[in-house]
């Protein structure tokens, strides 16, 4: 589901981002979804909503306990430090957050016993005994982040004990294959316990008509009806002592496990908001509610979401999320982020070198509304961020205003020169204000790139300059008339430059600042969306003073450096590695190879005559492939450019001679060669590129 266009009367609309864990600093993938749901919110500020934007530290579970044992604090003195340390990194990377709170707050514990009970009163709460994993050596139940194994749908390895990241399925800890304690190292044992569980199955018929309701992203409502193949089962809400959380009330030594009470922080910080700003917390959350409410997730979190919240929620009486926005993970140069690579870049030692707009304004121009992974190809960011920002828009403001100021006084025409091309801007608003509403930010940064390109070329055009030299003293009339024409000229660029840094200002709120107060206008006002219609004409303007510097290439390899040798990660290890990506370094990704090496790649064009998905892959698809004279299975990763009906009969050109590659899913016999940034954007040979299949590619 897509947020409702704007209306002309304004939004009640609420917008929670996933909570950040309590025991480890916040990295640049953390911020990718910050980024994502600050630029929508500040985007629904400038069209004059009635906009609330929350979110707070995830502060219970095992985790935070073991951590703040090995600090030598108490789990409290843990969170409240880090806690301030989030608090820092959203204050400086521009999150504006109407209210940051705290899972560990009264407000949390009053709603999560409240919505407990409530689900306890409809019979939707079982008790019964379970076998769970426990650890001898340290004398305590596991945890399901603590133990570790084989997934048992789709074997990958190294998967916790709740959830697999490769196929996205839920587990018990008992079903994993070769477990392992992650605390002692240990095999855990079996052992008895009473438990608490959430019939979610009551709630089955419910959610399949909630999920196809036009809430979820299409690719997410895909991925979310898999699970209802499996059956929904009832889910374990209960933790043994020793835990750090809140009691389960009538118990000892008995605690709501944290994924119970976390999502119940949205309400608990909203509820914080609403006791200091006099709001009405119920015409939010009451079932029936007309208000909206959108909650920025990552993928990996979905099934959480997208079944356990709405089922609680409508369990208790209260109402359900209008949507959610799912997001992929962030990789960097084309990996994962690892803390073996030391790829792990943390949001404060990024804020140490750079500041906070290059990024955004990188992450919109390749966000969209899709759950799709993004790569930060840190090349790319410098080249891209130097080009589009400095190069094209703000260029715009520099070499205006030095006229003006030198010719005019500061203070500027009462005509444009080119009504028509202004009209052309204001005009593009709209499509502007629709890709925002609808997250699809590359394609608002792509509309506005281009206006830049425009604006430019209408400067070059004009050859400013030489109507400066012919302007002269302005006591002749043709020194008038150039005088004239490089007034409105002048005023004609920064009105245009003002349409542009206005429609980018959800995504650099610093630079719209900046831009602001250069111009003397709010860039940035509640509703200031319809102002940039309006020239600004007759108008003074401030002095210029540099608005943005170009990224310097050592400032990211600076970046890489810091984050190369010891990266503490969000689940608080501390890592030391000398692997680190360095591509920003201008150091090859590999060493360099001989013609004569690469000659003896065989590369040959080949039809695709079958299609299929791969089960419990998510990027996988099983292609067998003609090569003209024999037929070939490869597996490659292109599910999400490409759909299995819409490849049978296309060309793809495959590395032929590669020795065969065992993988989980079968032998992968070649590769396949493609182009594109990835995810959806992945481009093969068309049916009709004119090589029958079998022929070499040179």
């Amino acid at each position: 589901m897509t947020a409702r266009p704007h209306k002309k009367q304004p939004r009640k609309i609420l917008v929670t981002s996933a909570l950040p864990y309590a025991n480890g600093p916040l990295h640049i993938g953390h911020m990718l979804e910050y980024i994502q749901s600050d630029i929508w919110v500040r985007f629904q500020r400038l069209r004059g909503h009635e906009i609330y934007h929350v979110c707070a530290d995830d502060a219970h579970g095992t985790p935070i306990m073991l951590r703040a044992r090995d600090d030598g604090v108490t789990p409290e003195e843990l969170i409240a430090r880090m806690e301030k340390e989030h608090r820092d990194d959203y204050r400086d990377f521009g999150i504006s957050f109407d209210n940051y709170h705290s899972t560990h707050s009264e407000e949390n514990r009053a709603i999560a016993e409240g919505i407990f009970a409530a689900l306890q009163g409809g019979g939707h709460i079982a008790r019964r005994e379970i076998e769970q994993s426990y650890d001898a050596a340290e004398k305590m139940f596991l945890p399901d982040r603590f133990i570790k194994g084989e997934c048992p749908r789709c074997g990958a390895a190294e998967q916790y004990g709740d959830s697999c990241e490769n196929c996205g399925s839920t587990h018990t800890p008992a079903e994993l294959r070769n477990p392992v304690s992650v605390i002692s190292g240990s095999t855990p044992v079996l052992k008895s316990s009473e438990h608490y569980f959430f019939r979610l199955g009551d709630f089955s018929e419910f959610l399949k008509e909630w999920v196809d309701g036009g809430h979820l992203q299409e690719d997410a409502r895909n991925k979310v009806s898999e699970w209802f193949a499996d059956g929904l089962r009832d889910w374990d809400i209960s933790r043994d002592a020793p835990y750090f959380g809140f009691t389960i009330p009538g118990e000892s030594g008995k605690y709501f496990y944290v994924w119970l009470d976390a999502p119940i922080g949205y309400m608990a910080s909203f509820k914080n908001l609403c006791d200091k700003k006099g709001l009405d917390f119920d015409e939010f959350w009451r079932a029936g509610s007309e208000t909206e409410l959108y909650h920025f997730i990552g993928k990996d979190i979905l099934y959480f979401h997208a079944l356990f919240w709405p089922a609680m929620l409508h369990g208790a009486n209260h109402r359900k999320p209008s949507a959610l926005f799912a997001h992929g993970f962030l990789t960097v140069d084309g990996r994962k982020m690892s803390k073996s690579r030391g790829t792990f870049i943390m949001a404060r030692t990024y804020l140490n070198h750079l500041a906070p707009d290059y990024l955004r304004y990188y992450f919109a121009a390749k966000l969209n509304h899709r759950v799709e992974d993004l790569d930060l190809n840190l090349e790319d960011f410098v080249r891209r961020v130097n080009s589009d920002l400095v190069g094209k828009v703000v260029n715009i403001a520099s070499r205006s205003a030095g006229f003006v100021h030198q010719h005019f006084g500061g203070k500027l025409g009462g005509a444009l020169d080119d009504e028509t091309l202004f009209a052309e801007f204001t005009a593009a608003a709209a499509t502007v204000a629709d890709h925002f509403e609808r997250r699809r930010y590359s394609r608002a940064v792509r509309v506005i790139m281009d206006l830049a390109d425009r604006a430019n070329r209408y400067w070059s055009a004009a050859r400013p300059w030489e109507l400066a030299g012919a302007g002269g003293d302005g006591e002749g009339e043709s020194d008038a008339g150039a005088r004239d024409k490089l007034l409105a000229v002048c005023t004609q660029s920064l009105n245009m430059f003002r349409i542009l840094a206005g429609f980018l200002a959800p995504v650099t709120p610093a630079l719209a600042r900046r831009a602001g107060d250069f111009l003397r206008v709010d860039l940035s006002a509640a509703g200031g969306w319809d102002d940039l219609q309006t020239p600004l004409l007759n108008h003074t303007i401030a002095p210029f003073t540099p608005l943005l510097a170009r990224i310097d290439r050592r400032q990211v390899r600076n970046i890489v450096n810091d984050s190369r040798d010891t990266t503490t990660t969000s689940d608080g290890a501390t890592v030391t590695s000398a692997t680190a990506t360095t591509a920003s370094a201008h150091e090859p990704l590999a060493a360099a190879i001989c013609m004569d090496e690469f000659t003896k790649v065989d590369l040959r064009v080949a039809r695709i005559v079958k299609a299929e998905a791969v089960a419990g892959a998510d990027k996988l698809l099983r292609l067998t492939m003609d090569l003209g004279f024999e037929t070939r299975t490869v597996f490659a990763g292109i599910k999400p450019a490409y759909a299995p009906a819409d490849l049978e009969g296309r060309l793809a050109v495959v590395a032929a001679n590669l020795a065969p590659r065992k993988m989980r899913f079968g032998v992968s016999e070649g590769m396949v060669l493609a182009a594109g940034p990835g995810g959806g954007d992945i481009w093969l040979l068309s049916a009709d590129a004119g090589a029958p299949p079998g022929s070499r590619v040179k």
